[in-house]
């Protein structure tokens, strides 16, 4: 399926320089949604793991019917301020500045398998971020790496060589 087609550039978004990738075209399209859902859903199969980590917002999008259809947990990562319990915290750099991640403590456990899910892959600075977070308080298993739309431009290819990833469109 052709899944750029439902990918409008938003020029300028959220500042100016920046053409944000609005993917509510493909959210609002049923065959296009269970199209993502059902390949993302086959990766974290193949890959074994037994949780999902995504960041909000656009990554809590596409994870828990993932979760839901392979079987697995789901991790939440957020901004800071979000989550009640106490968390792990990373500064993390994107894009357009920088910010910090958080994860609850005690989510993840000794020896999981995890899929880390986002929307989009742009400067790797949010996934870096994530697999740091991953690693702060557990012997975790990165598995894998999913991510609906690769901003190929904007970074190197180091995570494609350390990690397993699986991106369905590539810009």
């Amino acid at each position: 399926m052709d899944l750029k087609k439902f990918i409008i550039d938003v020029k300028d978004f959220p500042q100016a320089g920046v053409i944000f990738k609005d993917i509510t075209p493909l959210l609002n399209d049923v065959d296009a949604f269970k199209y993502v859902i059902d390949e993302f859903t086959n990766f974290v199969k193949e890959t074994g793991a037994n949780v999902i980590v995504a960041p909000e917002a656009r990554g809590f999008l596409f994870a828990p019917a993932i979760a839901y259809a392979a079987g697995c947990r789901f991790v939440l990562v957020r901004k800071p301020g979000k989550l009640p319990r106490a968390v792990n915290d990373v500064e993390y750099s994107l894009e357009y500045g920088t910010g910090h991640l958080q994860m609850h403590k005690g989510d993840l456990r000794e020896n999981d398998k995890v899929v880390i899910l986002d929307d989009v892959l742009a400067t790797g600075g949010t996934m870096d971020g994530i697999i740091k977070l991953c690693h702060k308080e557990s012997n975790v298993d990165i598995a894998g790496i999913a991510c609906l739309i690769d901003l190929s431009f904007l970074h190197d290819d180091a995570l494609a060589k350390e990690y397993n990833v699986k991106t369905l469109i590539t810009y």
